[in-house]
């Protein structure tokens, strides 16, 4: 047990680097090597390992983090709605201004119609956030996900494409509610017992292979579609995650929020769900594999630079105590 909690604390640093690897070995495996080295993770076996993340979220949680969510209850609804308004509304202005193909145009307003990462809380650890802040407003959005998500993205992205929104609801609520809910009662039933609190201490590294596997599924199958998608898509990943950052910093200044607080609300807003918005990309979309890819950029993406931006917040601190 010790030997896997080493390896998922190592998971849970090393994060950005570990799916960017995983995402070049999906990549190159099955077409220099033979080797679908991540072509299981596909339909139903994808849905299941995103249950599997959020089901470990949900493990997480214990009844404070809800009592959190009562006693701050602005400061986290601010949150909250500063990542379901600025995101989608980013992603949708993005895909009109730069011009972007209709099939990478969903798929960004699908990533910004998400609830927050479940990574941002580690983020926000890393940079001396507010860690419960963090959880609060991940926990909140990730309750309101099976409403907001279909209902944006049948606002934003209706005119472009048919969006099931009732379907996406029963997805959203099958891999998010549902897992985060058993995990919950999980914690609840379980917490006290050592050996449980000892098991909790891997869950970060499954979550982590669990999103990895997500993201090597992608590419495997869309590898080449990716590559040969051209910058476009990586400019509006790019764009729509750093104008995310920056916009979710400005909230936390206009809400007049302490330095721990705008950083965590910085990471929550610029940080989604781009596994979520994965999985629903390959069952709601999958005619339009380029909703898929955009997905899969963002979460390989948001990954990087959420560890990136911790480093600068960091880097902050240091400088700030050298001058003092």
């Amino acid at each position: 047990m010790k030997a896997l909690q080493k390896v998922s604390a190592w998971l849970a640093k090393e994060t950005p680097w570990f799916i960017t690897a995983v995402a070049v070995l999906a990549y190159v495996s099955p077409r220099f090597l033979d080797v679908d080295a991540f072509g299981w993770v596909r339909g139903y076996t994808q849905t299941a390992v995103l249950g599997v993340i959020m089901l470990t979220m949900g493990m997480t949680l214990t009844a404070q983090d809800f009592k959190v969510l009562a006693t701050r209850p602005l400061d986290i609804a601010i949150g909250s709605l500063a990542q379901f308004a600025l995101m989608p509304l980013i992603a949708f202005g993005l895909t009109h201004l730069l011009g972007i193909p209709k099939g990478v145009a969903v798929g960004l307003i699908l990533v910004g119609c998400c609830p927050g990462g479940v990574s941002s809380n580690i983020m926000s650890f890393l940079c001396k956030g507010d860690v419960a802040f963090s959880v609060g407003i991940t926990t909140l959005s990730t309750l309101l996900a099976p409403l907001t998500t279909p209902f944006l993205m049948l606002w934003l992205a209706g005119e472009m494409v048919d969006v099931d929104a009732i379907g996406m609801f029963k997805s959203v609520l099958l891999v998010t509610l549902m897992p985060v809910g058993l995990g919950f009662l999980f914690n609840r039933l379980f917490g006290a017992k050592s050996a449980f609190r000892e098991a909790m201490k891997v869950m970060p590294g499954v979550a982590v292979l669990g999103l990895a596997c997500i993201v090597g599924g992608v590419v495997s199958a869309q590898g080449q579609a990716i590559v040969s998608s051209g910058a476009l898509i990586f400019v509006g990943v790019f764009l729509h995650n750093t104008l995310g950052y920056a916009l979710g910093y400005t909230t936390g200044v206009l809400a007049r929020f302490t330095r721990p607080k705008k950083r965590t609300i910085s990471i929550e807003v610029g940080m989604q769900n781009a596994g979520l918005a994965t999985v629903l990309a390959t069952k709601h979309f999958p005619a339009m594999p380029e909703v898929a890819i955009a997905s899969a950029v963002s979460c390989v993406w948001h990954s990087i630079s959420g560890a990136l931006l911790a480093g600068v917040f960091n880097a902050l601190d240091r400088l700030t105590e050298k001058k003092g």
